[in-house]
């Protein structure tokens, strides 16, 4: 290993980021932007940020690993991360979020359920739910960055895990939103050009398209045992029509993580960031073209992995790597590409993580901070949101470094619980993860945010019923039902003596976010039509305006 090469790319590396951070330090001189990076980014930052963003060592190594064990039926979660998770998002939910969260003076997606429902619990409840939840999606893209170091440096997991989040911890501390959307952006450049060069690697080094697609079809005499066992068919072919294996694939992977990219809080509030619905469309297209060569590169990557390990080392890739789904995309990093471009491609997983991470631990910190703290300052006052607290601003700025400061610590106790928790979870368990976060978000947060946006019927009391019941039913099938983390996880196993309460297929195999999501929905439209509609100034202030978008 040339220490000399690695020591200036690093180097270099982290004086960008640095200075970037920097910059963004010096320009957040407020809490609108610490929060929401003063409404006024950039569309290039915007799309770069909400990519990178969305796209983590998560989706690159164990997306990209599951792909390597799995097969390409995996693109189709591509196909949805462009369709939902960038034209959808940006087209339909977007415009309505930037323009309603400014009607609102929301900082915050809790805030913003909070304030579009007139009901603080709402806010205090989302911004709990994040706090608790988030750090588990934290923990597993930090293990898919210190994976990579550690295969590929020779660095030892656990340091790995820790220089991560002191990094990525610093410059989110002091530069809020815009230090952490200015160095996405610088990371996200990093990401795409690193991804473009893997992609015409592979297929360069396996003779063309054509040739590396055709070898990989002929190996599935090689696919493995488990996996035809559960209903797979091969690497380049769909599993068979409502095996376990399909069940898994097509409502955990594609579209817990496709639909769930909808409700992320960290994703939404990006909306939140740009002046007009003019940068929104500009950044549309930046971050589809983004999206589709991070993932569509990940998931091919991890599939024609199987070609290279055989036709040098007579395995396929899940053998070569000893099990462990999380290992294939680095060990193939380390292993055949040169030493040079096992520097660059580093920076890019490091940059995913950190692009992530840094998004994840300011959204848990002003969860804190911003949503949580007040429901102890304003207990046994109204739920209700007086004019004065939406309205006038003033007494934000006044109180900023109250809960600024605040949003700092749970910034620190954020990083904190993603290290204690990466150093338990148990290998191969990054892609599990974050389809469960993103299911997660889906259930509590996806119908009470359309019907938010959408429906000027919907009522305080019935956002509380869909956020509630989500949530809750959510929770039970993971514990209860759900194989992958209930057998895990082995609380219904001491409770009741048996893995999973339904052990028949395929209830077992679908994904929790398809049985939460329609409950939620249902309690959110049935519980709104049982009570007395919203008040008009509240209506009136919230979609003033979108009549003309």
């Amino acid at each position: 290993m040339n220490y000399f090469l690695l020591g200036i790319v690093f180097i270099v590396y982290f004086l960008m980021v640095g200075y970037v951070g920097y910059l963004a330090w010096k320009r957040t001189n407020s809490s609108e932007d610490f929060m929401v990076a003063g409404r006024q980014t950039h569309p290039y930052i915007m799309a770069l940020s909400y990519g990178a963003t969305f796209i983590s060592t998560a989706a690159i190594v164990g997306f990209g690993g599951v792909a390597g064990k799995y097969g390409m039926g995996i693109l189709w979660l591509a196909f949805l991360n462009i369709l939902i998770g960038i034209f959808i998002a940006f087209v339909f939910f977007g415009k309505r979020t930037r323009k309603m969260g400014k009607n609102l003076n929301s900082l915050t997606f809790p805030e913003f359920l909070g304030r579009r429902f007139n009901s603080k619990f709402i806010q205090y409840f989302s911004g709990i739910l994040i706090f608790c939840a988030m750090p588990i999606y934290a923990a597993v893209v930090l293990i898919g960055a210190a994976r990579f170091m550690e295969s590929s440096l020779m660095l030892d997991f656990n340091i790995a895990l820790l220089v991560l989040a002191i990094v990525i911890c610093g410059y989110v501390l002091f530069g809020g939103l815009k230090g952490v959307m200015y160095t996405d952006a610088l990371q996200g450049t990093i990401m795409f050009v690193g991804m473009l060069i893997l992609l015409v690697f592979i297929y360069w080094v396996l003779g063309g398209v054509t040739e590396a697609n055709t070898a990989l079809t002929n190996m599935a005499h090689l696919y493995p045992p488990d996996a035809l066992a559960e209903g797979g068919t091969g690497w380049t072919s769909f599993p068979k029509f409502g095996s376990p294996f399909w069940w898994s694939l097509v409502t955990t992977t594609i579209m817990g993580v496709g639909i769930g990219a909808l409700a992320q809080p960290q994703l939404a509030v990006r909306f939140m960031t740009v002046k007009s619905n003019k940068e929104l469309h500009r950044s549309l297209l930046i971050g589809a073209i983004f999206i589709a060569v991070m993932t569509g590169t990940a998931y091919i990557v991890g599939s024609l992995c199987n070609v290279y390990f055989y036709q040098n080392f007579g395995q396929i890739a899940i053998d070569y790597v000893g099990g462990n789904m999380d290992s294939i995309i680095p060990t193939f990093i380390s292993t055949a590409l040169p030493e040079w471009f096992v520097y660059i491609f580093l920076l890019s997983l490091l940059a995913a993580a950190m692009s992530t991470l840094s998004s994840q631990y300011h959204t848990q910190g002003t969860a804190l901070g911003h949503d949580i703290v007040d429901a102890i300052k304003n207990r046994g006052k109204s739920d209700e949101y007086s004019d004065e607290e939406i309205i006038d601003t003033t007494a934000k700025e006044e109180s900023r470094l109250g809960f600024i400061s605040i949003s700092q610590a749970g910034i620190l106790i954020a990083v904190v619980l993603s290290l204690v928790i990466g150093l338990v979870l148990p290998g191969g368990i990054v892609a599990l993860g974050t389809s469960l976060f993103m299911g997660l978000c889906a259930a509590a947060f996806l119908p009470v945010y359309c019907a938010a946006l959408f429906w000027k019927r919907a009522t305080k009391q019935g956002a509380i019923a869909g956020l509630l019941s989500g949530t809750f039913t959510s929770l039970f099938l993971l514990v209860f039902v759900f194989k992958k983390t209930a057998t895990g996880l082995g609380i219904c196993k001491m409770l009741f003596g048996v893995d999973m309460l339904i052990n028949t297929m395929p209830w077992y195999a679908i994904d929790v976010m398809i049985f939460a999501i329609p409950v939620s929905a249902i309690f959110t439209v049935v519980v709104s039509l049982l009570t007395q509609p919203m008040e008009d100034n509240i209506l009136k202030r919230s979609f003033e305006g979108l009549s003309k978008d």
